[in-house]
């Protein structure tokens, strides 16, 4: 207390109150502090999480194979080994993909202001985002099934459904891989030729989902979630937070609980998709429809489409039965129209999608794949000699 100051009588004092003096005792521990803790256990825990995950991705197709020879005692050149391997492996990669896309779309629905970016996409960067959603789609090496997990991800990201649609026709279509094989085994012309017609069918197919303004035909479940709010699913209430101001801890409730959601309802049915894939992968010869399939004939296009649709297979895995068909005298459009139809629609693609698209949106689907893919093949028919 300064010297001038007189407290010995009266109630007043003419010198300013001192500051208040903290109590003794410990330092009371900072508000952030238990979250500071979870935070570091979170990220431990995430990084141990990740590691397991891209191990268990590494390890799935060597792990199936070993399983189908050593345990199994199958051949995995024999109809049954082929099926059983093909059922192991993508069965693990595929819910492998599933949690990992949703959980991380999840949380970053959370973090980015989503709005902002769908207002974007859905104004003046429409067109740029199909052709984003068929680049993004041609530079990733997924196969049909494999890329619904992704579209499950855009879609409750809020992602204009023709943008989420352009990546899903594209991404089977068309990968680094299969342009190095293509180039290599049907020259540079038929390689180049071939990444044109595969964007623009994801870009053609997005515009075409857009306007019939096809995100109506999404199952309810998946529109409730679009529209719910990250702070309201995270255990909030009341309107949409700003999503900057949403913690990590809010941020991870939220995605796991979508995960939870999404997961829960679609796993029996990616185990449904994957046996019927393995099922025709281990039973359907190839050469049946070189035999059935080879007059050049207008239909012979379109029964190709319709014929592959139902198949599954990956577009590295068909580069060669494509170079075999053409030796044997297949028409090149009308393989190349088998082979799309193939690698970009498949009863298992079709059953998993069931669970996010109506009746109606996947039939929808179905039919702007066949009509883009009956084309490409009459037209490569007509120009086969200048491209080969």
């Amino acid at each position: 207390m300064s010297p001038e100051c007189d407290t010995s009588g009266g109630s007043g004092c003419c010198c300013a109150s001192p500051a208040p003096q903290k109590p003794p005792g410990p330092e009371p521990e900072a508000p952030s502090g238990p979250d500071g803790r979870w935070l570091v256990r979170y990220c431990l825990a995430a990084l141990v999480l990740a590691g397991l995950w891209v191990g268990a991705y590494a390890l799935a197709l060597p792990a199936a194979t070993w399983l189908t020879v050593s345990v199994f005692g199958l051949s995995d050149t024999s109809g049954l080994g082929a099926a059983v391997e093909f059922f192991l492996y993508d069965t693990v990669k595929i819910l492998l993909l599933l949690v990992g896309m949703i959980y991380v779309v999840g949380w970053l629905r959370a973090s980015l202001n989503v709005e902002r970016v769908r207002d974007v996409l859905a104004g003046r960067g429409r067109a740029v985002g199909y052709v984003a959603g068929s680049a993004f789609g041609a530079v990733t090496p997924f196969c049909s099934c494999s890329s619904v997990p992704l579209f499950l991800g855009f879609t409750m990201a809020r992602i204009p459904l023709g943008i989420t649609m352009a990546f899903l026709i594209t991404s089977p279509l068309i990968n680094e891989i299969a342009v190095v094989m293509l180039w290599g085994l049907l020259g540079w012309k038929f390689t180049v030729a071939y990444v044109v017609v595969g964007m623009s069918a994801g870009i053609i197919g997005g515009l075409v989902m857009d306007a019939l303004r096809a995100d109506r035909w999404l199952q309810p479940f998946i529109l409730d979630a679009v529209r719910s709010s990250p702070a309201v699913a995270a255990g909030g209430s009341g309107p949409e937070a700003p999503a900057g101001r949403l913690g990590v801890r809010a941020r991870h409730a939220f995605a796991w609980s979508e995960t939870r959601m999404i997961f829960g309802r679609v796993w029996r049915w990616v185990l449904v998709g994957v046996a019927i894939g393995a099922a025709l992968h281990g039973v359907v010869p190839e050469n049946w429809f070189a035999l059935h399939l080879g007059a050049d004939q207008w239909w012979s296009v379109p029964a190709a489409v319709v014929l592959g649709m139902p198949l599954y297979a990956n577009v590295t895995g068909t580069i060669p039965i494509m170079e075999s068909l053409l030796m044997k005298g297949l028409p090149v459009g009308t393989t190349l129209a088998f082979c799309m139809g193939t690698v970009a629609a498949s009863i298992p693609e079709f059953v998993m999608l069931r669970q996010v698209m109506t009746l109606r949106l996947i039939a929808v689907f179905m039919a702007t794949l066949l009509v883009m893919f009956t084309l490409v093949g009459w037209i490569f028919n007509a120009i086969g000699p200048w491209v080969l």
